[in-house]
């Protein structure tokens, strides 16, 4: 370590690495990890050691769904409030979806005024989606050769305009196009025609809003989609997942050898229909939180792999479109400081493991997304670190939360997992909740 010039050390009794969790010293250099040493290692020369003693060193967390809306729908959120929030929660790199701003990231010229736009709010480091629309085949390649990390697809309504679905015909033109060129291609896989052929009841009754999302519409999506990969040896990934019955489906395509992923959310995962007050939209999600025994399934695929990640899908919107009608009201959860402790609390009530958390929530989606540079504390990566004290306890304070509306599903819950503090290329982005100034660079795809 003599030939680095290393400027911070970070130090734990309790450091997760890939190798497992140790105490350790992590030497940082030029805002990467230069080594991890025994605990007790000397600091060299002119360099700051900061020691946290028992809480937990984790890789800065890797969000690679976040619906951002910015610009264009920015009373809704934005760059600067939701990189806050993320930095705030452990997160320190997250991909903005491709729809919900104005313009939507559907060409070159939009993904350039979305930059622009991101540039001098980010807080953590952010990278873009881009969008898969009928009438944009042609835009597809070039906005992979502008970085974008895949494209986003739906195959039911999006609830905005500018954003229309693909049918199976345009899916699979779409999919021949972006396997053409060694692309991915991420989906919200639910079934119009199951859609259509559901009740839809006007009114504040969430069991009649869960009767409005069958499972069969999910499933059917997901079946054609892997039908589609395994057709064109595509490579795609299924978005929320949120029915346990399609995962017998994608554990068996797995199994054959088709070039799936799949990712889960934390209101999934800790949330029940059970528990959903009548009137309440803020819980209200397309795909919608189903009952007790189905989140149960989806924990046992997270534990043998059938689901890949755990990402927020933060879809947040102005307070007075979560009426109290679910049928009208807007549907997103807003979690995306809450994550990484909503889904702890619920891990180690499962029996679960803190290294269980970071391979699904930063290196798993890191993998996703082709990060190289993230996921991960070994030599080579970013010095990018959550530090959390697991044992401690709070209690969700909307007031207390960073993105631009207020409104959260977890409000009055005590979750464990306090995030002390955040760190981006060796440097402090958050202290006890509190961001500092921005400092986050936006990311092209290098692959």
């Amino acid at each position: 370590m003599a030939d680095v010039a290393v400027e911070l050390v970070l130090r734990s009794t309790r450091v997760i690495t890939p190798e497992g969790t140790r105490a350790a010293s992590v030497a940082v250099a030029g805002g990467k990890i230069a080594a991890v040493l025994a605990h007790e290692a000397e600091v060299p020369a002119g360099a700051r050691l900061e020691d946290f003693g028992d809480d937990v060193l984790l890789p800065g967390l890797v969000d690679t769904h976040v619906h951002v809306n910015d610009p264009g729908r920015t009373e809704w959120e934005g760059f600067w409030t939701a990189t806050r929030a993320a930095a705030a929660g452990g997160i320190t790199t997250i991909l903005d979806m491709p729809l919900n701003s104005l313009p939507p990231t559907t060409t070159t010229d939009n993904l350039r005024v979305k930059q622009e736009v991101a540039r001098a709010k980010a807080h953590v480091d952010v990278g873009f989606w881009g969008g898969a629309l009928p009438d944009n085949v042609k835009d597809l390649a070039p906005l992979h050769d502008a970085g974008v990390y895949g494209f986003k697809c739906f195959l039911s309504p999006s609830g905005v305009d500018e954003f229309p679905e693909l049918d199976q015909e345009q899916l699979a033109t779409s999919l021949a196009e972006i396997t053409g060129f060694g692309g991915l291609l991420i989906v919200h896989a639910e079934d119009p025609h199951h859609l259509d052929a559901a009740p839809v009841v006007p009114g504040p009754k969430y069991a009649d809003f869960l009767a409005s999302r069958p499972r069969d519409a999910e499933n059917t999506a997901i079946g054609n989609l892997i039908a589609q990969a395994k057709r064109l040896n595509a490579r795609v990934h299924v978005l929320h997942l949120s029915s346990s019955d399609a995962l017998p489906l994608i554990a068996a395509a797995k199994a054959e050898g088709v070039k799936i992923t799949v990712e889960s959310c934390p209101h999934y995962l800790t949330l029940t229909a059970e528990e959903v007050p009548d009137g309440a939209s803020e819980f209200k999600c397309c795909p919608p939180i189903r009952e007790a025994a189905n989140q149960d399934l989806l924990w046992d695929a997270l534990a043998d792999g059938t689901i890949d990640c755990i990402v927020s899908d933060h879809s947040p919107s102005t307070a007075d479109l979560k009426t109290d009608d679910f049928s009208t009201a807007w549907g997103g959860i807003s979690s995306l400081q809450l994550g990484l402790p909503a889904i702890w609390t619920e891990a180690r009530r499962r029996g679960r493991t803190l290294e269980d958390v970071v391979r699904w929530m930063s290196a798993a989606p890191a993998a996703l997304a082709g990060l190289a540079q993230k996921g991960a504390i070994a030599v080579g990566r970013d010095a990018d670190f959550a530090v959390l004290a697991p044992e401690e306890t709070f209690t969700v304070d909307p007031a207390e939360l960073h993105h631009r509306n207020q409104v959260t599903a977890y409000a009055g819950k005590t979750l464990h997992g306090v995030v002390k503090s955040t760190w981006l290329r060796g440097a402090r982005i958050a202290d006890h909740g509190t961001p500092t100034e921005p400092t986050g660079l936006l990311l092209e795809r290098q692959n």
